[in-house]
């Protein structure tokens, strides 16, 4: 591998571009990408701070995030901050899968979120009608 090829792979790799799309352009093995890069640091794609104006901050605490390009964008720095936005935030939620019932044992309407085959309102009703009843 020339030196030409190594500063190349440098600059690419900087720019996030995959270790086949380098391999393509430089017309060497995509083995030989991974290889030199693992050897130099130049790991995972893109291990760069994403741009300032494509969400760079955590929605929950403002904390600057670091974005993989191939990758989803990040939204939240920690699984703390995800979750606390989340319960923060319930009508953000997009529930399509809500079902309405009527319960089997006592006659109560109620909401089941993804499970459309629900015939009790608790796990008490279900209880009582598979209770045993001697009359």
């Amino acid at each position: 591998m020339t030196y030409q090829q190594k500063e190349k792979i440098k600059q690419m790799r900087g720019e996030g571009i995959s270790y086949s799309k380098i391999a393509a352009t430089l017309g060497i093995s995509e083995n030989t990408v991974k290889s030199f890069c693992r050897r130099n640091n130049l790991g995972g794609v893109g291990m760069g701070i994403a741009n300032q104006a494509d969400d760079a901050f955590c929605r929950q605490c403002g904390a600057l995030l670091t974005h993989t390009p191939s990758a989803k964008k990040k939204r939240f720095c920690s699984d703390q901050c995800r979750m606390a936005w989340w319960n923060a935030h319930p009508e953000a939620v997009n529930r399509k899968a809500i079902y309405s019932f009527i319960c089997a044992n006592c006659g109560t309407a109620f909401e089941s979120y993804g499970n459309k085959n629900r015939k009790y309102c608790s796990r008490a009703c279900y209880g009582k009608s598979k209770a045993v009843r001697y009359e």
